[in-house]
């Protein structure tokens, strides 16, 4: 890292931004957490080379406290959270790890499981997803997907042709949160709809040589607006997906591995995992499989 003794914290923050290690997706969730923070440093006459636990545990105070004025009055927990992950993000990229402190400075969530859709629920998403004519037949592929394979938004809408393996029955997830890979398992309902799809649907949308998996009516790479437009809270089928492995019998850490959670560990886990084990327990337990 360089020294930053000398660079204010708005010019490290754009260099941080400006990072080709974070997706286009984190750069602006964070962009306003961290412009926040710097502005916070700059009133309170702070250079960025001295900060401490002192100084972030007085910035945590300062984001939970009431607001007169303002709706709502006070910021939630959660939102207290993502606001200092993103700050400590940054730290550590301008100041290093070692000078980041791991204090727990946010005040404490309730703990509760996802709101996640029966599977009888899904089902009926996906059938009113029937219709003529390539969007329809765009759309109810695009969403047995996400909840066959647990992906999140902006993973379904990012896969190019290349990442769906009909022969071994698998999607490769390429960038996905925190820049990790994984490989998930394809069902067969989602299989069936996709060859479909791909047979019947995307050469009527394709224009020149886009190699998105799903095009828009235009022919260009759909974006997570449109899934939200068909599943209004498209995450609940992630957490369904989750829900209804672990109904059928699946252990955690499979799902973890599935999911492509970075709590697993800070390595490349998922070049480690037995994908014929995962093959076997997502046939066993996947209402969809």
């Amino acid at each position: 890292m360089s020294n930053t003794g000398s660079v204010d914290a708005h010019t490290a923050a754009a260099r941080f931004l400006d990072s080709p290690a974070l997706s286009e997706g984190t750069r602006r969730a964070y962009r306003f957490d961290v412009e926040e923070f710097c502005d916070w440093l700059e009133r309170r006459g702070t250079r960025l080379d001295d900060l401490d636990v002192s100084t972030l545990a007085d910035y945590a105070a300062h984001l939970g406290a009431a607001r007169p004025g303002r709706r709502p009055g006070k910021l939630a927990p959660a939102t207290i959270a993502r606001k200092l992950a993103a700050v400590r993000a940054f730290l550590r990229h301008a100041l290093g790890a070692a000078r980041v402190p791991d204090a727990a400075l946010a005040p404490r969530r309730s703990r509760r499981l996802p709101d996640a859709p029966r599977a009888a629920e899904v089902d009926a998403v996906l059938a009113g997803l029937e219709g003529d004519g390539p969007i329809p037949l765009r759309n109810r592929a695009l969403v047995e997907l996400v909840y066959s394979a647990g992906l999140r938004s902006a993973e379904a809408v990012g896969l190019d042709l290349g990442d769906v393996d009909f022969e071994q029955e698998l999607v490769h997830v390429r960038h996905g949160k925190g820049a990790k890979d994984r490989v998930v398992p394809l069902g067969e309902e989602a299989a069936h709809w996709l060859a479909r799809y791909l047979h019947d649907a995307r050469p009527q949308l394709a224009r020149g040589a886009e190699h998105a998996l799903f095009l828009s009516a235009h022919g260009r790479r759909l974006d997570t607006s449109t899934l939200r437009r068909l599943v209004p809270h498209p995450h609940r089928l992630r957490h369904a997906f989750a829900t209804h492995l672990l109904e059928g019998g699946a252990d955690l850490r499979t799902i973890q591995e599935l999911l492509g959670h970075s709590s697993l560990s800070t390595t490349q886990v998922y070049s480690h995992v037995d994908a014929r084990r995962l093959r076997r327990v997502y046939d066993h337990a996947h209402p969809r499989s």
